[in-house]
């Protein structure tokens, strides 16, 4: 399948007839291109009270059956994802004139699926996960690190398993836009919306 390049537009044809493999596509060019930290993409999710918050998170995984983070399921994210599971995500590679929308309904990995990860991660990591009550206040910087000290004290010489709050969520997307920067602002934006088992593709007006 042919890629348009960064400058040259964004046609139908130009894109997948799957998004997900579009969006690998992408995510293997930004890569490629030297892009730092290509996978990090912003998860926009909103209270039950209508609330809207956004952060930075980071792409675990990407296959047919969504898009994977993780996080502190006690954090402010997770709390919004509990009470209202949807959620949007934003990619925006500057340097290459492109950003890349998603939004879809979130359910939790299984434990199986959270601790085969978490064995990848650095052992600092694993025991920081201990450590962070994510989104809850800390008296001061000092008493984070003594309590990861006794962290790493506590697990030395030992397998680090996931703390039962420690977990990841998988979006289900029901769009994408992909959109290439034109000049002139005449942007290409070209949606995918899902339309029982296929994707229908649309161009937007910029």
């Amino acid at each position: 399948m042919n890629q348009a390049t960064e400058t040259g537009g964004l046609r139908k044809h130009h894109l997948h007839a799957d998004p997900t493999e579009q969006l690998r596509q992408w995510l293997e060019n930004a890569r490629a291109r030297g892009i730092t930290d290509p996978s990090a993409m912003v998860l926009a999710t909103c209270s039950p009270e209508g609330r809207p918050s956004a952060r930075v998170v980071l792409l675990k995984s990407l296959d047919e059956s969504g898009i994977v983070f993780y996080t502190n399921y006690e954090s402010r994210k997770a709390k919004d994802l509990e009470r209202n599971p949807t959620a949007a995500l934003l990619f925006f590679w500057q340097s290459l004139g492109r950003q890349v929308r998603i939004e879809g309904t979130v359910t939790r990995t299984n434990p199986e699926e959270t601790a085969e990860y978490f064995r990848t991660r650095p052992l600092l990591s694993q025991i920081s996960a201990w450590v962070s009550r994510q989104s809850e206040v800390v008296s001061d910087r000092e008493t984070l690190e003594r309590e990861f000290e006794r962290a790493q004290k506590r697990f030395e010489g030992k397998e680090v398993p996931p703390p039962a709050y420690w977990g990841g969520y998988r979006l289900r997307p029901s769009m994408f836009e992909f959109w290439q920067g034109r000049e002139n602002r005449l942007h290409d934006r070209l949606r995918y919306r899902r339309e029982g088992d296929h994707w229908i593709i649309d161009r937007l007006s910029p």
